[in-house]
């Protein structure tokens, strides 16, 4: 055994400890993976050798070896996963093992569900022992934010089928009697939550995967990735070459070493994460049943029962956390498997000091092991889960920093996807695609130092964090408006959320309530509804597809005809079950040449989808990324068009210039693209400008719009002003959980268009079947707080449905929301209500919209004045 030091001793002086900070590798607290690791010795190459196979899996820990599981156990023939060591080396063997149905995000939720269900019963199917401990876990609120964020969390959580409490100090200390209650104003339960011996687990899940039927190689080192003219690849190792149809990377802290095989630079980087574990403590021992695990989230750490001792694990504030950049630079050095990185309590010394005086056992506890070893990030801490942009057959499963709590979850979610050529649901937020070229290291580095600092900070709505910005990528109007208004991230630009005028109270100030933002927004609204506004629009995403099959490859990805010459429209991609993949503005600039607009979070998302069906369907085309190329600047308003007309030749009128058509015009001496359409649902264009015209643009517009009363305006105002029309927004109304016709997009769907799109034959089952809910539109009365999306609805008692976005409407000054509900409750004056931080609003559906847009208010007075 090791030796031994009191935590106490620590106050004393630290230098006592310097003796056992580096440990040697077999005393991790764990007997059960000494006879483990002797059995998984005896897999050596004994076998014969496949050289061929479905899916290549690189990669031995618990999320590799779960989506070998998971694949298959579903049936899929040739499953081969390649081990560069051993199973479990990187991550997975020193983990801490916990297990939580808890998460902020909506559909992560599913993925530590579906986890934490199949732990509870791999252990039967398999006959592999896993220790999971499940005594459920207290995230504990010291604050009056805290207590907030719980409301708000429950909020969210009511309408999934997780068990989740809120629950006060006296139950608090029945779940774990050692606290001291001072400063616990109440706790966050979430019953079955625990922790599992991270070995054990991936043990059990390559047994189970060996038992469906799948290979696995170790240690056998990926050496080359070769892609073959037909998509498939070449996977290289020592003992041979694997022709896969398609290849995962599941390498852990190795993913980046693994993507640059293949020209990728995977924005993963190892984070040096410690926890220490106590030997036996009297008061642990004499308990009479297994403490619940801790969460103490103003002193960030996590606490759980280790035996008869305790397990401690902080996450150190930013300035004093250590990243393993080196090995970004320099690559991981060889052999590095199941090492552990030299130990440094200085930096943890402030949470052992909050966490004694939370639990005071712990001053007298003697520590047995201090394990500080890699952990990967990404820069949002959210993993990198799915098909990969810019190459065919390319899968990630990478950047876990919880890879315990997702790996199951994760492995059944990739591969149902893998299987069924759609995600099971939608999950973005975990989308790889999420990053580009503009995520370069520093950026990297800044972000994961910052994701892991802020670990357990209180996570507000409109949630904005700095480290890192700006990237690279910045509008031509950047420079311009950075110091006039609080700026929001879009897929690594900076894109103005509202802006100040003198007297307002300035920059990020993050609320669970209406905050600073609130009347400037507000007075945004007017602008535009009364006068004219401008905002920069820039982080769209941009692309141009062109070609002798560029008709046709659009009609077969998109539900919507396509435009003619010079005109545009709204159209939506949808996946072979009919559920909404995009929502794409499309403009035919020229015969054959379309400009594709979709949402910057989607750029890469849609790309990838675009790219799949044109390599797949053989056609003809040439699709470029044009985003970074060109800036957008919206004006919308009633003035708008005297402000372009002042600036322009080009027949601006409403006859001259007609809803949704595409002009190239001359503005103020430059060439811009312009498009009569805005997001608003005012009177509007959108201008595409090259970016380094975009500020020369930009100045002529204010100038020229002075008299007429121009001035900024921002995303929070888009907003509320497109909710108040009555405008869907994807990834909130429609996403890949939902279907176009509950989200009352029947407009833009064609089922009986010639053109067999993706999705037709799904939709059309759908709609011969009938919806169960449809997306409804209802108002609420509210005090100081208003909805954002993902609330809980609830009528008689009972959760009936979920806000997808909300806001206050500035023209009729109350809270907007729109919902899903079932058909029987969707009817204009149903009565529901909606829960916002543990409050019932009552609530109502609503006719929409609420504010008819410009192009049918103008449709409409013209309609009157020729019935006159």
């Amino acid at each position: 055994m090791s030796r031994i030091l009191n935590l106490t001793q620590l106050r004393k002086g630290l230098s006592a400890c310097r003796g056992i900070a580096r440990l040697p590798l077999r005393t991790i607290y764990c007997t059960s993976r000494k006879h483990a690791e002797e059995s998984d010795a005896a897999s050596a190459l004994g076998k014969r050798w496949k050289d061929t196979a479905e899916t290549v899996i690189i990669g031995g820990g618990c999320v590799g070896t779960s989506l070998a599981y998971h694949l298959a156990k579903a049936g899929m023939k040739d499953v081969v996963l390649l081990e560069k060591s051993e199973l479990t080396a990187g991550s997975t063997w020193h983990a801490a093992g916990l297990t939580t149905y808890y998460h902020p995000g909506i559909n992560v939720k599913k993925i530590h569900y579906d986890s934490l269900k199949l732990y509870e019963n791999l252990e039967v199917e398999t006959g592999q022992a896993v220790g999971l401990h499940t005594p459920g876990s207290v995230r504990i609120a010291s604050t009056p934010a805290r207590v907030d964020e719980m409301r708000y969390q429950m909020t969210r959580t009511h309408w999934h089928v997780t068990e989740q409490y809120m629950i006060g100090p006296e139950k608090v200390q029945e779940l774990f009697p050692l606290l001291n209650m001072d400063k616990v104003l109440a706790g966050l339960y979430t019953p079955g939550d625990g922790h599992i011996d991270p070995y054990s687990l991936t043990m059990a899940l390559a047994a189970g995967a060996r038992m469906y039927g799948a290979q696995i190689y170790n240690p056998a080192p990926v050496t080359g990735l070769s892609q073959m003219s037909d998509g498939k690849w070449d996977v290289q190792t020592p003992h041979g070459t694997i022709r896969a149809n398609r290849i995962v990377n599941t390498a852990g802290f190795w993913a980046r070493e693994v993507g640059k095989m293949i020209g990728f630079e995977h924005p993963t980087i190892p984070v040096h994460h410690q926890y220490v574990v106590t030997a036996t403590v009297p008061e642990v021992k004499a308990l009479k049943k297994e403490l619940a695990v801790i969460r103490d989230l103003e002193a960030s750490y996590y606490l759980r029962q280790e035996r008869d001792g305790l397990l401690f694990g902080p996450y150190e504030k930013m300035e004093k956390m250590v990243l393993q950049d080196s090995w970004v630079r320099e690559g991981v050095p060889p052999g590095f498997g199941k090492e552990l990185f030299e130990s440094d309590l200085d930096r943890i010394m402030e949470h052992i000091e909050m966490a004694m005086e939370m639990v005071p056992v712990l001053k007298k506890a003697d520590i047995i092991n201090i394990v500080s070893g890699p952990i990967t990030y990404t820069p949002d801490l959210l993993p990198m889960v799915g098909p990969h942009q810019g190459v065919s057959n390319y899968w990630t499963a990478i950047g876990f920093g919880y890879g315990i709590v997702h790996a199951g979850g994760m492995g059944k979610f990739l591969s149902d996807w893998i299987r069924n050529g759609e995600p099971p649901y939608d999950l973005i937020e975990c989308d790889p695609n999420r990053y580009g070229k503009w995520t370069d290291v520093p950026f990297m580095c800044a972000k994961a130092r910052e994701s892991y600092g802020y670990n357990n900070v209180v996570g507000y709505p409109k949630e904005e964090r700095f480290a890192g910005r700006p990237t690279s990528r910045t509008s031509g109007v950047y420079e311009l408006l950075k110091d006039k208004g609080s700026m929001g991230f879009h897929a690594g630009w900076e894109q103005p959320h509202w802006f100040y005028k003198p007297g307002d109270e300035t920059g990020y100030k993050p609320s669970f309530r209406r905050t600073n933002w609130f009347r400037p927004v507000g007075r945004e609204c007017r602008l535009v509804m009364e006068k004219v506004g401008v905002i920069d629009l820039t982080p769209f995403g941009k692309f141009i597809v062109k070609g002798k099959d560029s008709h046709k490859l659009l009609d077969r990805l998109f539900a919507n005809t396509m435009p003619k010459v010079g005109l545009t429209n709204i159209s939506h991609m949808l996946t072979p079950n009919g559920r909404v993949y995009a929502e794409v503005t499309i403009t035919q600039l020229e015969p054959g040449k379309f400009l594709l607009i979709t949402g910057s979070g989607s750029e890469l998302h849609d790309l990838r989808w675009i790219e799949r069906e044109a390599v797949k369907g053989r056609y003809d085309v040439d699709i470029s990324n044009v985003t970074d190329d060109i800036g957008v600047l919206g004006i919308a308003g009633p003035n708008s068009r005297k402000v372009l007309q002042k600036l322009t030749n080009e027949d601006m009128s409403d006859a001259g210039f007609k809803f949704l058509h595409c002009k190239s015009i001359e503005l103020a001496g430059v060439t811009v693209r312009a498009i009569r359409i805005s997001y608003t649902g005012e009177l509007g264009w959108e201008l595409y400008i090259d970016q380094k015209n975009m500020a020369a643009v930009y100045q002529a517009i204010m100038a020229a719009g002075k008299d007429e009363g121009i001035d900024n305006f921002g995303t929070y105002a888009m907003n509320s002003l497109r909710l108040e029309k009555g405008f869907r927004g994807w990834g909130a109304e429609m996403n890949c959980d939902t279907n176009p016709l509950e989200a009352g997009l029947d407009y833009f769907i064609k089922l009986n268009k010639p053109a067999d799109f993706i999705g037709k034959a799904a939709l059309q089952e759908i709609k011969a079947k009938g919806l169960k809910r449809k997306l409804s539109y209802i108002s609420l009365d509210t005090d100081d707080i208003d909805p954002e999306g993902n609330e809980t609805i609830w009528h008689n008692g009972k959760v009936v449905g979920n806000t997808t976005s909300g806001a206050y409407s500035y023209s009729s000054q109350q809270s907007l929301a729109f919902a899903y509900l079932p058909l029987e409750l969707c009817s204009v004056g149903q009565k529901v209500e909606v829960e916002l931080l543990a409050r019932k609003y009552q609530a109502m559906v609503i006719q929409e919209p609420l504010v008819l847009t410009e192009p049918t208010r103008t449709r409409l007075q013209k309609k009157a004045k020729g019935k006159v």
